[in-house]
């Protein structure tokens, strides 16, 4: 198995290393510091990081991101550099492929898209086709807010429906602009748009995240 997860690992803590702490980010109100916090704390305190799905434990998920932002910047970046600790889900490789591919590649993103001169990142045909594949698995999970129908399509053809409705928007895009879009930073997504212009307005302005 390839472990695409890894490598955008090491991308990510690369770049944040090379970012700063203070560097903005696409993420809302955090730096890079905030952001290399999120990620320690997604890998190493589940028990903090579930207050993101609920929200009885959102106040420990708060206490305990503070108290991860507070650690020297370069003890965080060394941490998602190690990755997470032998105990934790994520230390199995197959789990790690499916849950960090995507996460990592899409906060690399966050931190290089808020930079002004930014430039696009070259993605190879395999890697595209591994993001392509997690949108099939979990277009309809990360588009279930989608105020319309959705429709995701990469240039060749290939669609999958992120979310039932009417009217209906299709969005195409490479697998990796299509990724950026349905995680929330539909401003940031190298993407073409078709449908009712009403409908469109309301896709390109909703909070899919979350």
């Amino acid at each position: 198995m390839s472990n695409h997860a890894q490598r955008e690992r090491l991308l990510l803590a690369d770049l944040l290393e090379r970012s700063g702490p203070d560097a903005p980010t696409l993420c809302e109100g955090w730096r890079t510091r905030d952001l290399a916090a999120h990620v320690v704390v997604r890998e190493r305190r589940g028990d903090a990081a579930a207050g993101q799905l609920i929200p009885q434990l959102a106040r420990r998920l708060e206490r305990v991101q503070k108290e991860f932002t507070a650690k020297p910047y370069e003890e965080l970046i060394q941490l998602i550099r190690t990755g997470p600790p032998r105990l934790s889900p994520f230390a199995v490789k197959q789990l790690d492929e499916i849950s960090n591919t995507v996460e990592f590649y899409v906060h690399t993103e966050d931190v290089r898209r808020a930079a002004p001169d930014w430039t696009p990142r070259s993605i190879d045909p395999v890697f595209a086709d591994v993001l392509w594949s997690r949108l099939e698995r979990g277009a309809r999970l990360m588009g279930r807010r989608s105020p319309v129908g959705l429709v995701l399509r990469r240039p060749n053809g290939q669609t999958v429906v992120a979310h039932k409705g009417s009217p209906v928007v299709t969005v195409t895009g490479e697998p990796s602009e299509l990724i950026i879009f349905l995680s929330g930073r539909q401003a940031a997504a190298t993407v073409q748009t078709e449908g009712d212009e009403d409908a469109v307005a309301k896709l390109t302005a909703a909070k899919l995240a979350g």
